[in-house]
């Protein structure tokens, strides 16, 4: 979702299908809630973006990047109160949705003790390394949002080829801080690659909506209907 605003960090389509699931469905993260949406369980339309898009989300994030606190994220990270190392796929399934009550895609506030430093973060229009990297491009995001809401719809762990994940389920809303105060509305599945050691080495995000669709919304005078 990030990558909406140009700024994006994570994430892209993940197509895997578990051959084992276990499902916990969850509440609201943040008060206001998010209309419904369909998420399609095969690969995205999100990805596969436009190259040219790709670029131009890549390169407003690297200016952002560089205009902004030396001091920002990369020493938060490791200032955070670390936390104990997870043993199991539950205990990172834990970590992961107290993460999504803190709606952490709207807050920066995650855990990143259960990341790999050289965590790999994708979405349909932006790719990266580096958990200390999200964390920053969290931070540059933050101060957009107006009014945002997060609903985490189910949270579910399986295994696909011995590989163990994470498959979130989430719908997303918010306002910008732009003049024209465009509205955000997406769906999305994130899912989150274990290791051995159970950390996450792969933060993939798909959207239910085309990389342009997405993007297009921050063009577009959010309506009187919305607000009410």
């Amino acid at each position: 979702m990030a990558a909406i605003l140009t700024a994006s960090p994570p994430l892209s389509s993940s197509s895997r299908h578990p051959n084992t699931i276990s499902t916990i469905r969850s509440s609201s993260l943040f008060p206001r809630q998010s209309r419904r949406f369909r998420c399609s369980a095969g690969s995205p339309e999100g990805s596969g973006a436009p190259p040219l898009l790709k670029v131009a989300v890549g390169g407003v994030t690297e200016l952002l990047r560089l205009f902004s606190p030396k001091d920002s994220r990369e020493d938060a990270v490791g200032i955070r109160e670390e936390v104990s190392l997870p043993r199991s796929v539950d205990d990172v399934l834990g970590f992961l949705a107290a993460d999504y009550e803190r709606a952490y895609f709207l807050t920066g506030n995650f855990t990143p003790d259960i990341y790999a430093e050289d965590c790999l973060f994708e979405d349909p229009t932006i790719m990266f390394r580096g958990r200390a990297r999200y964390a920053q491009n969290l931070d540059l995001l933050v101060p957009f949002f107006d009014d945002p809401s997060l609903e985490l719809e189910k949270i579910e762990k399986g295994c696909n080829n011995e590989l163990n994940f994470i498959l979130a389920t989430w719908k997303l809303r918010t306002y910008l801080k732009l003049p024209w105060r465009p509205f955000i509305a997406i769906g999305g599945k994130t899912t989150y690659d274990l290791d051995k050691d159970f950390k996450i080495v792969r933060h993939a995000e798909s959207w239910n909506v085309s990389s342009l669709e997405a993007i297009s919304q921050i063009f577009k005078v959010a309506s009187r209907e919305i607000d009410s």
